[in-house]
């Protein structure tokens, strides 16, 4: 992919203009990490880069934008440019083409407002933001606040860098971050979810959660979290204190390479918590009574608000209804057991327990439990296919209805307790239980 860029720069520099590396690939050459993709900055209008790639795509040219294709990847080839007024603080009402310099000016932060000119091996920073780079600061270019004026979603990529770098945002930065934060509802829900998605899904993510929530964006986002704090807990069951704490400890012990459904379960797990919440004073106790039913509810509806996928929905609603019932698997039926166990999103849904038991009591005989009953069913299917069938019981002369469900269902059980081992056995059960229920 980067011999493809280069020989791209060099094509137009050959052609006479000037062209480089730039943006987020030149912060991570700088860092020594593989960019995950190439832009290309030049000085050459968009119909000179037609001329010298004709297969161009040219749906972003009212910007400056030429898409090439090369080798199987895919480059965006920008001519230098200005921005003109932000009417929508998302983009430019127009663009005009400019110097390398003006270009660099326009740009989010110093450390994306870099070229680098790899034909020359040389390094073009008109920002300082090799110096920031190596202090390791996330600095708006220019006024910080116009430069959030200008598109508001920048407010959430400097937490993300700040996130996944593990750099600093410098004060006035930070303090323009604050102040226009209330904005960031001017951007679509889907921009503000790619944003969101890409701080989950760091290693740093608790980084991200405690700039989100000082920075006043998570309440834009995600108020039902703030309402998490000063929702107190049983202490004998939660000594790390109320649920917002709690849930804060969970996203910390998750592992590095959590999914995403797996970091928004952790997130929503307790959101009914504050609308579930009563005191007993008599008994001197907490309670949070059908807290699962309500959270899955809730973080249906946010996940919904934040447009996510229905694949991601269902995981993480799954997730916070289930999430309690792992307190009763020792006194599960081994047939209930099984089919629990076999749901689609289980392994999600166990780690989310762990962490859940260790950001609290650090009780894990459940979880342990689970996991031998892993290792033991693992040489099988949790549930395989059934002994006995409906096309069976027609064949002795039943008719679908409610005895027809709870034969099939009985038998399934037997067959998954290990009571009924082969298709004979369950055959033979079944004329047994015809017999007696007509008798």
């Amino acid at each position: 992919m980067q011999s493809e860029a280069v020989r791209i720069v060099r094509e137009l520099q050959s052609a006479g203009h000037d062209a480089y590396l730039a943006g987020g690939c030149v912060r991570d050459h700088l860092r020594g990490v593989e960019p995950k993709d190439y832009d290309i900055a030049t000085s050459a209008s968009p119909d000179e880069i037609l001329k010298r790639f004709p297969r161009g795509d040219t749906i972003g040219a009212h910007f400056g934008v030429i898409l090439v294709r090369r080798g199987g990847f895919s480059f965006e080839i920008a001519t230098f440019r200005e921005d003109g007024v932000y009417e929508d603080g998302r983009h430019p009402a127009s663009v005009k083409f400019s110097t390398s310099e003006a270009d660099a000016k326009r740009r989010d932060f110093t450390i994306n407002g870099m070229f680098f000119d790899p034909v020359a091996d040389r390094l073009i920073d008109h920002v300082g933001g090799a110096a920031d780079l190596e202090a390791g600061v996330i600095r708006a270019i220019g006024v910080p606040e116009n430069r959030f004026q200008e598109d508001y979603l920048r407010l959430l990529r400097a937490i993300r860098f700040a996130t996944i770098l593990d750099f600093t945002i410098e004060p006035v930065t930070w303090s323009a971050v604050e102040s226009v934060s209330d904005k960031i509802s001017l951007i679509s829900p889907e921009r503000i979810r790619e944003e969101m998605d890409r701080i989950w899904l760091s290693e740093s993510r608790v980084r991200g959660f405690d700039l989100l929530v000082s920075s006043g964006l998570m309440g834009q986002i995600l108020p039902e979290i703030l309402e998490l704090k000063g929702c107190e807990q049983p202490p004998q069951w939660h000594p790390e204190g109320d649920v917002f704490v709690h849930t804060r400890l969970m996203l910390s012990l998750l592992p590095a390479d959590a999914g995403l459904a797996l970091v928004l379960s952790v997130l929503l797990h307790d959101i009914g918590k504050p609308a579930t919440f009563s005191y007993n004073p008599e008994e001197d106790r907490i309670r949070f009574s059908g807290h699962e039913k309500t959270g899955a509810e809730m973080a249906e509806l946010i996940l919904k608000r934040l447009r996510y996928s229905n694949a991601i929905i269902n995981a993480v609603v799954s997730g916070v209804a289930h999430h309690m019932m792992f307190k009763d698997v020792k006194k599960m039926r081994l047939s209930k057991l099984r089919r629990f166990m076999a749901r689609e999103h289980f392994d999600d849904e166990l780690e989310l327990h762990r962490v859940d038991c260790l950001g609290s009591n650090g009780i894990l005989e459940n979880y342990d439990f689970v996991r031998e009953k892993q290792h033991e069913f693992e040489s099988a299917p949790l549930v395989p296919p059934r002994f006995i069938n409906g096309g069976d019981l027609i064949a002795r002369g039943m008719s679908p209805g409610p005895d027809f469900g709870d034969i099939l269902t009985e038998a399934q059980d037997l067959q998954l307790e290990g009571v009924l081992t082969s298709k004979e056995e369950a055959m033979a059960w079944l004329e047994s239980r015809i017999t007696s229920s007509r008798s």
